[in-house]
């Protein structure tokens, strides 16, 4: 049981792992977006902050699984398989880029709009002003939704493990609910929990750092 345990727990980390750097590379990149493009943004568009905001929403708005397995096709064509743990992080991605496009997007907002007009009297280019001065401010709270983040693809994880996606979720619902392993789905759930404390306390010990 400890070598199925193991197994399992690796894809679930190579998914956690992979997926949670690609959705915030570019959940990052749609936050910058649509913080350029809004309201008060640097170069507020509101014909394309809409168009954004739509797609985000509609994104965000999909249950996990149903968007998984909508995404099959996709999956297939980006991963070469539509199946397993490296098929799972397409959709997991996708799944979460609005998700955290909407928690940078809040942690850029609460910067003090004081901050950003000096950096423009002091002649800062946008550029200058997202990376060197928003991103700064923010880091703090961008490291702590991160650590949000990995622990909401971990639950998907899990999901994605009952419809093909290996690991623990795929160990619980295949050993420990179809075959009645009470044990095994005992510590599939243990070991996730655990996963989750650490986690939730490496976002919290490096948020505390960075303030």
């Amino acid at each position: 049981m400890a070598e199925m345990l193991f197994s399992a727990l690796y894809e679930t980390l190579y998914m956690v792992f992979f997926s949670s750097l690609f959705s915030a590379v570019g959940g990052f990149g749609l936050a910058i977006l649509l913080i350029m493009t809004g309201p008060h943004g640097l170069r507020p568009n509101a014909k394309v902050y809409a168009i954004l905001d739509i797609i985000v929403n509609l994104l965000r708005s999909f249950p996990f699984m149903i968007l998984m397995i909508a995404l099959i096709p996709f999956t297939r064509i980006v991963a070469g398989v539509a199946y397993g743990s490296t098929a799972a992080i397409v959709p997991l991605t996708i799944a979460a880029i609005p998700f955290m496009a909407r928690l940078v997007e809040g942690s850029l907002l609460e910067i003090d709009p004081g901050v950003i007009e000096a950096a423009r009297s002091f002649g800062a280019s946008d550029r200058q002003i997202i990376f060197r001065v928003m991103f700064k401010e923010a880091l703090p709270s961008i490291t702590l939704n991160v650590a949000i983040l990995a622990i909401t693809l971990l639950g998907y994880s899990a999901m994605a493990g009952a419809i093909g996606g290996g690991g623990l979720g795929a160990l619980a619902y295949n050993e420990g609910y179809i075959r009645f392993k009470s044990d095994i789905m005992f510590f599939s759930v243990v070991v996730l929990i655990l996963v989750v404390q650490c986690i939730q306390s490496g976002g919290n010990y490096l948020y505390k750092k960075l303030r």
